[in-house]
């Protein structure tokens, strides 16, 4: 079957045979857990597969159903996501699985609309959703479905302008048969042929239709805005230790970078963090103590900004809070704090 001139059989044919087996995965007419499909949705954002699919069986093995993570404290769902990344996702998944217990008796919404209504869900995120748990025909445009599309269709509009027209394309391509299948088997020729770089044209079960491999142009597909270069920034962070080897650590402001994690005590590297001068590194120490340079960095790169992170330590006991004394446990920190601790306790 050509759908708008695009081969739908083809595509589930080589799904059938290449498509991955992923733990959140199932096959039409099976439908996916609506629960497993936001739970990994919401972890893919920004984060790749390899380093979901343990995040994503340990979710679900702590907390098997939505109301389990509902019911389970916003700082043990931190702590299960440290690591993964983009923190706001995690609080925002904690106050969506209360949401959907207390209002909806722990059942997704199934119509794009309501899920759109939950925190931390967009209109790509509600449309995967739909299509993949509820078999409903949604637009579900991806950056990898992004690349097939633009490539297929010989769309040069830069990206994120080309955004409305891919999704058209897609909307006027999605068979009626197999809604769940359609945009997971996309994605994965995509991740395994349309590659970014050096995609497979000469075994590409679509290249009798693509305009962009007749136009030899598939590899500048699709067309993407110039990349700004990020700023660059500078950090302390203070790690203190007592005789018993625990760490000095805060929680931080739920909003904010790394917001809501237990971190060590640091400044200059966002607007909430106070001033840090390198001329005068103690200046923002936490409290006085016999604070000393270790003598390495901790290079980091956000979003939007690289980071590079002093760090000072030193030996104290007494000082501060007694509750923000912890042993440290690298698994439960972010991974810029796991950085840091790393130099720390070469020194320490």
């Amino acid at each position: 079957m050509t759908i708008a001139s695009f081969p739908v059989t083809a595509i589930f044919d080589w799904y059938d045979r290449h498509g991955r087996s992923l733990p959140w995965r199932r096959r039409w007419p099976e439908l996916a857990p609506a629960y497993h499909v936001w739970l990994s949705e919401i972890m893919l954002q920004q984060t790749v597969v390899a380093t979901v699919i343990p995040y994503f069986l340990d979710f679900t093995r702590r907390w098997p159903e939505i109301c389990d993570l509902a019911a389970a404290g916003q700082d043990e769902v931190m702590a299960a996501w440290a690591g993964l990344g983009y923190y706001a996702r995690a609080r925002n998944l904690h106050r969506a699985a209360g949401i959907v217990c207390a209002e909806h008796e722990g059942r997704f919404p199934a119509d794009v609309e309501g899920l759109r209504r939950l925190p931390g869900i967009g209109p790509y995120t509600a449309g995967a959703i739909a299509a993949i748990a509820f078999g409903r025909h949604s637009t579900v445009v991806d950056g990898n479905i992004e690349r097939v599309l633009a490539r297929y269709f010989a769309i040069t509009t830069p990206l994120p302008a080309a955004k409305a027209e891919i999704g058209a394309r897609y909307d006027e391509i999605l068979p009626s048969e197999r809604p769940s299948d359609f945009p997971q088997a996309l994605m994965d020729f995509a991740n395994a042929v349309c590659t970014p770089r050096n995609p497979g044209c000469g075994a590409c079960p679509l290249a009798g239709g693509c305009a962009a491999r007749r136009a030899g142009t598939a590899e500048a597909l699709p067309v993407k805005a110039p990349k700004k270069t990020k700023p660059q920034r500078r950090g302390i962070a203070f790690v203190a230790i007592d005789s018993r080897g625990r760490t000095f650590m805060e929680t931080r402001a739920e909003r904010g970078m790394l917001g809501g994690m237990l971190a060590f005590p640091s400044a200059g590297w966002t607007p909430d963090d106070g001033v840090y001068d390198p001329e005068n590194p103690f200046a923002s120490a936490p409290f006085g103590a016999d604070w000393r340079m270790a003598g390495e960095t901790v290079s980091h790169v956000f979003t939007h900004f690289s980071l590079t992170m002093d760090v000072a330590l030193a030996e104290h006991d007494g000082a501060g809070p007694p509750e923000n004394w912890h042993p440290v446990r690298p698994a439960r920190l972010p991974t810029l704090m796991r950085k840091v601790w790393t130099v720390a306790r070469r020194q320490l």
